[in-house]
């Protein structure tokens, strides 16, 4: 599996692309913004998906235009955070026709592998990690030595806990591709990420 990223939209943004370098089936993770740019560095793969991690327009702004560039591509997004009740939430259900759902324990084929899906609410009620063998697409729940905001109209910081434990209590470790800022790895967030830390500490 070949993954790209891209730095998009007004924030950086990181948007991945996941490819099957044998079939060439394709999913874009977090198209942010900046669409043409993200259909060129897709080099003539086959989008089949469109899976966003949540709602925020900085994760979403570029999906409906890819959306329409590639019409035969599925979005993803959890129904928690489509539609919303705050003005962070990109309006994905009248911009994006027949945007789907997934939730927790959903899979997702791509190519000879699968994407699960991770509810891991905190920074938005329908916020989800989406895994891939060892990698984990956190979206703004787990960056490099710190979290997503909880401030945020469907935040919360207990739910931000639970969230960050049950990514710590994963076995092995993973490779960490978060939504914005550098990439890293489960052991080395285990080690000095102070959120992550204090999530483990606490008790279900």
């Amino acid at each position: 599996m070949k993954v790209k990223l891209l730095q998009v939209g007004p924030l950086g943004t990181n948007c991945y692309i996941l490819e099957d370098e044998e079939t060439r089936e394709a999913a874009v993770i977090d198209p942010g913004g900046d669409a043409p740019a993200i259909e060129k560095a897709l080099e003539g793969a086959e989008l089949r998906y469109i899976l966003l991690t949540h709602g925020h327009y900085d994760h979403t702004g570029g999906a409906a235009e890819l959306a329409e560039a590639f019409p035969a591509a599925e979005v993803y997004v959890h129904p928690k955070d489509c539609p919303g009740p705050d003005r962070y939430l990109f309006p994905l259900e009248t911009q994006v026709p027949g945007v789907r759902f997934y939730g927790e324990g959903d899979e997702i084929a791509l190519g000879s592998a699968k994407v699960e899906v991770l509810h891991t609410p905190g920074h938005s009620e329908g916020s989800v990690t989406l895994r891939c063998g060892d990698l984990l697409f956190c979206g703004d729940t787990l960056f490099a030595g710190s979290c997503g905001r909880t401030d945020f109209p469907g935040g919360s910081v207990p739910k931000m806990l639970a969230s960050l434990r049950r990514l710590g209590e994963l076995e092995g470790d993973l490779q960490v591709l978060p939504g914005h800022m550098e990439p890293s790895t489960l052991e080395a967030e285990r080690a000095h990420n102070p959120y992550l830390r204090q999530a483990m500490r606490e008790t279900p």
